[in-house]
């Protein structure tokens, strides 16, 4: 305690290649986060061949790693530097991994399937502890809010979220436009309702007709309103689009998007791209954050995308 108030833990923080750039901003929005670097290289054979920078400075530090496993190939030399940080003698360590990938596969629909969300949930649960105790593990918007169990009690989980800095944005926007949120379905409501309970809502649900998923309006009214559809994630963009149409046809007058993993495989964020011939944006915004390093590079400057940084928020949460 310095003069009343909590002086403020200063955190070294490691980071994977993708994630170089957000380490920097975390950085410098922060003066107690101090970035320090790992060599990632690999045998001819293709395996890791790793080396953690300074590692007899960080003894008695509080440690961190911002991680992003866009793809099973980078996952496995993350792991390996992520199981040996907390080994280092630090004071304490944590783990920051924005989007937890795995996430969409939580459950068993028959005999067979394989519940990967699961198994990267066990895997990060026997990162050893640290001289100060269990690892903290934090993640943004995990897609199925029972994941948090998946977790066990060798780790302590730190579930974030980026709606905050979604309000923040929206609160930016000119005075005129009367924002109503919309949710793509009754997952995305109730994840997220509580949170954007000032704002009148929209709620639209997927039905199947024949072998075909249809969207339709659920409940509110869009007329003449900016609606922003707001979910955790994108993949292919389908739903989105669907949304779309049925605001638009209910007489929404501008029609906007933010998810917090712009996940967007084979590049399906084109689709959503405003053209230069002068024709109609179905998008007028679509906001997404940081936590998946390739999609932001691919889309950079490229309306209607923004992207909002997660790295005061992490910042924040290194503070924890």
């Amino acid at each position: 305690m310095e003069n009343g108030t909590l002086t403020k833990k200063q955190v070294l923080l490691y980071y994977c290649v993708e994630m170089e750039d957000v380490a920097r901003k975390i950085a410098s929005d922060s003066d107690c986060i101090h970035l320090h670097s790992i060599n990632w290289r690999s045998f001819d054979d293709g395996f890791p061949n790793l080396f953690i920078n300074k590692a007899h400075n960080i003894r008695g530090q509080h440690v961190a790693f911002l991680a992003s496993f866009s793809s099973p190939a980078v996952i496995f030399e993350q792991l390996s530097v992520i199981f040996a940080l907390p080994r280092l003698f630090v004071a304490s360590f944590t783990l920051v991994l924005p989007f937890f990938p795995t996430g969409s596969f939580e459950r068993m629909e028959e005999e067979g399937d394989v519940a990967t969300a699961f198994t990267m949930a066990r895997i990060l649960s026997n990162i050893p502890i640290s001289r100060g105790g269990p690892t903290s593990v934090v993640v943004y918007d995990i897609h199925a809010l029972q994941e948090r169990f998946y977790f066990g009690d060798q780790v302590l989980p730190l579930f974030e979220t980026g709606i905050p800095l979604l309000k923040q944005r929206l609160q930016q926007l000119p005075e005129s436009e009367k924002i109503v949120i919309a949710f793509p379905d009754d997952g995305a409501w109730k994840r997220f309702y509580k949170q954007l309970g000032h704002y009148p809502a929209v709620i639209c649900t997927k039905v199947r007709e024949d072998d075909k998923r249809i969207v339709r309006l659920k409940e509110g009214d869009p007329a003449g309103c900016h609606v922003v559809i707001v979910d955790d994630l994108v993949q292919s963009g389908g739903t989105l689009i669907e949304c779309q149409k049925v605001l638009a046809a209910h007489g929404a007058a501008k029609v906007s998007a933010y998810v917090t993993h712009g996940v967007f495989p084979k590049r399906s964020w084109e689709q959503f791209l405003h053209k230069t011939d002068g024709s109609e944006k179905a998008f007028t915004y679509f906001w997404i954050t940081d936590s998946c390093p390739v999609t932001v590079k691919a889309i950079a400057n490229k309306a209607p995308f923004e992207v909002i940084s997660l790295a005061g928020s992490i910042a924040d949460a290194l503070q924890t």
